[in-house]
């Protein structure tokens, strides 16, 4: 994939000084490309200036935008003065492109407002953003009303910006794998496949059979070695672990990749038991982990909507996120819980943390231990998180989601598996709101603050109801 682009949109009104625009167009385009962002925008042999204000300079622009549109994941209109607000929405509406819309204006000096540097943005900003929302033309804005652009506001604003068309742009037409049927205890992970590709998901479904024939077929030794290199320089496994169970784990992890890579799908959802430990004799985790790790999500107990809430964690915070269950209070804090799964987190979730391939407590103390192999185990490192978790609400015929951030905690967990403490603002609140609208018990964790991202990019964009948690 190439670098994230930007069509800009420049506007002016005629009677304001023209050095304005010309100011406008160099500091927006040294920010992108300091940023490492492409741009897009009318050079100023293209429309007066460089700028759009009239409708054949929104055709011009359009044409562009039109050209370049497989490119450019958002658009960004500056407004150096009150600007031409029906040049810019005939422009962005011209051009079709459906993408995320960020409407910038300059401040004025207040000592400079002299008729050869008055602005007037301040007003031109709301006209411009009546006249989209007319339009039903969507767009973000700036966290001030006004802000300089070659300033630090604004370079944050990009950033985010960029991050919400990140979100947007891998959403739609996204792709989800799952391999094999919901587990028969999991009817809390039902969901509709109709419902998500109304919202432009699909789902892309395998027999698990399948899966553990590909594995049990495999036959290309030097795959299989380099994947069992691999594997055994992603975590500490004990050496009681015999070689031939690492064996089985990487053909595994090359079945499981290969689906869905053949497939076409940027996240994967996995009936991880427990079909596969009794049919083949280990456990998903570590395949699915390790796929997390190189961008492309996996979801436990074929959790597909959990995927969903996975790839969208990962496009807003840039790296790797886990699926856990909301499961443990802590004494008296109600504010802080536990969660944890078997686990498939990615190796980075941790945060560092020393991370042991080993086998699953609870299914291994049911199955055997000869069976299980395959669960990554730490704790995850203190730090901010934000968590998020999409379902379908197939009474109502809508894609819902709840967001919030909080912190992971280095308190010690007394216990096993993938875990992490966490404090979470009001958790009471939040968990109300959870049981009382229906969610899953799954919910998806990524490092960093990530959620006004999220609930602008899912809410503002693609449609879905957000809760957002505070």
């Amino acid at each position: 994939m190439g670098k994230q682009t930007f069509g800009v949109i420049v506007t002016t009104r005629s009677f304001f000084p023209s050095h304005l625009v010309k100011t406008a167009r160099e500091k927006i385009t040294a920010l992108l490309d300091k940023l490492g962002y492409g741009c897009v925008m009318a050079g100023e042999t293209d429309t007066n200036l460089g700028a759009v204000l009239s409708l054949g300079e929104a055709k011009t622009a359009a044409e562009l935008f039109k050209k370049h549109g497989g490119d450019i994941a958002g658009l960004i209109v500056v407004l150096p003065n009150f600007g031409e607000e029906l040049g810019v929405a005939e422009a962005i509406g011209r051009a079709g492109l459906d993408v995320p819309v960020l409407v910038q204006a300059c401040g004025d000096d207040f000592d400079r407002l002299d008729m050869a540097n008055r602005r007037d943005a301040f007003c031109g900003k709301i006209s411009l953003c009546n006249n989209l929302r007319q339009r039903g033309i969507k767009f973000s804005l700036t966290a001030s009303h006004t802000c300089d652009l070659d300033g630090a506001e604004f370079e944050s604003d990009v950033k985010r910006f960029a991050a919400v068309c990140n979100v947007v742009r891998g959403i739609k037409n996204s792709r989800i794998a799952m391999l094999g049927a919901r587990p028969m205890a999991f009817n809390t992970v039902r969901f509709s496949e109709k419902i998500l590709q109304k919202y432009g998901i699909s789902v892309q479904t395998a027999d698990l059979s399948e899966v553990i024939a590909a594995a049990g077929n495999c036959r290309d030794t030097a795959a299989i070695q380099a994947k069992e290199k691999e594997i055994r320089a992603y975590g500490r496994i004990h050496s009681d672990i015999p070689p031939e169970k690492i064996t089985l784990q990487a053909k595994l992890c090359i079945a499981m990749e290969k689906f869905v890579d053949d497939l076409d799908c940027q996240a994967s959802a996995v009936q991880c038991w427990d079909s596969l430990q009794h049919n083949y004799g280990c456990a998903a985790c570590l395949g699915m982990g390790m796929m997390g790790e190189k961008g492309k999500p996996s979801a436990c107990e074929s959790d597909v909507t959990g995927a969903v809430s996975m790839l969208i964690a990962q496009l807003a915070a840039g790296s790797a996120p886990a699926l856990m269950d909301w499961n443990n209070n802590i004494r008296g804090d109600e504010n802080r819980c536990i969660a944890l799964h078997c686990s498939n987190f990615p190796k980075s979730f941790f945060g560092g943390a020393d991370m042991e391939i080993g086998c699953l407590d609870v299914l291994g103390s049911v199955l055997g231990k000869e069976r299980t192999f395959g669960a990554c185990k730490a704790q995850a490192a203190a730090g901010p998180m934000t968590f998020v978790r999409v379902t379908t609400d197939d009474t109502r015929g809508v894609m819902k989601m709840y967001v919030g951030e909080g912190e992971f905690e280095a308190e010690k967990i007394p216990t096993k598996g993938g875990t992490a403490l966490c404090r979470v603002p009001d958790l009471q609140g939040l968990l109300r709101y959870i049981c009382e609208n229906g969610f899953e018990h799954h919910v998806c964790f990524v490092r960093g603050h990530a959620a006004d991202i999220l609930e602008e990019a899912m809410g503002r964009y693609i449609g879905a109801e957000v809760y957002r948690h505070r």
